[in-house]
């Protein structure tokens, strides 16, 4: 059994769905575990991780605009330290995910056809983020 761990870095546009698919690919391009399990990690908690639908932009709309609803800018929160986006940034990480598994078979990420992995910025600014991968196998 063998491991690595690689640092990658995503710059967003702000609040949005960011596909990191073909950073992830090359990455695991530059090490030599074929069959394993790749995990990923955001190291943030105003942005999170998402596996979805890789083709139709329609659906990143509705996905955004499903969390505009249920963590809207507009609410009443008592943290808002760094402005009106940050507590419903939380909440939408709280609701998400910031971390990944997908399996590694014949050195290619196990996705669906139709799957993508994706960086869900959560904050109105664009943003530098941080996504570790830790991969096992042999």
């Amino acid at each position: 059994m063998r491991q690595a761990s690689y640092k990658l870095n995503i710059s967003t546009r702000g609040k949005g769905l960011t596909d990191i698919t073909e950073n992830v690919r090359f990455m695991l391009d530059q090490g030599s575990i074929a069959d394993g399990l790749v995990t990923l990690f955001c190291r943030h908690t105003s942005a999170s991780l998402l596996i979805q639908e890789n083709a139709s932009p329609a659906a990143h709309r509705d996905l955004e605009a499903y969390f505009e609803q249920i963590a809207p800018e507009s609410g009443d929160y008592e943290h808002d330290e760094e402005g009106p986006d940050d507590m419903p940034a939380h909440l939408r990480t709280a609701l998400t995910q910031t971390q990944l598994a997908i399996p590694l078979l014949d050195g290619k990420l196990a996705l669906g056809r139709w799957q993508g992995i994706f960086l869900f910025e959560h904050r109105r600014a664009r943003h530098e983020r941080e996504i570790v991968l830790h991969v096992m196998g042999e």
